[in-house]
């Protein structure tokens, strides 16, 4: 059975799959940034741009403001959590295997 918490982190894993939304997210991790300064990072056309911002918004990565004339836009880093939470098997995975490896090394020396 699929779970309301595994639907948004389907939907979160694949808002980040792109690298144009991950760079996204990388910029608006240092600061806000408006629609327009998001858009003249990109070589892509400024409604490409919008349509990543939607889907970023609707997996709640971004949150927006109006301000002014400006469509002003910020990280909402909170969702990722999913993808830390995902990540934390696999990093004891590998802790597991360089501790084998360790031990494996200084047997045979």
């Amino acid at each position: 059975m699929v779970t309301n918490g595994k639907l948004q982190s389907q939907v979160i894993f694949r808002a980040i799959a792109d690298p144009t939304r991950r760079e996204i997210l990388s910029l608006l991790r240092r600061r806000p940034h408006s629609v327009g300064e998001i858009a003249g990072n990109f070589s892509s056309s400024r409604p490409a741009i919008s349509k990543h911002l939607r889907l970023l918004k609707s997996a709640g990565l971004v949150t927006s403001r109006r301000q002014g004339t400006a469509n002003i836009c910020q990280l909402n880093a909170q969702p990722l959590q999913a993808v830390d939470d995902w990540m934390r098997d696999y990093r004891i995975y590998w802790k597991r295997t360089l501790r084998s490896l360790k031990k494996h090394v200084e047997e045979s020396q």
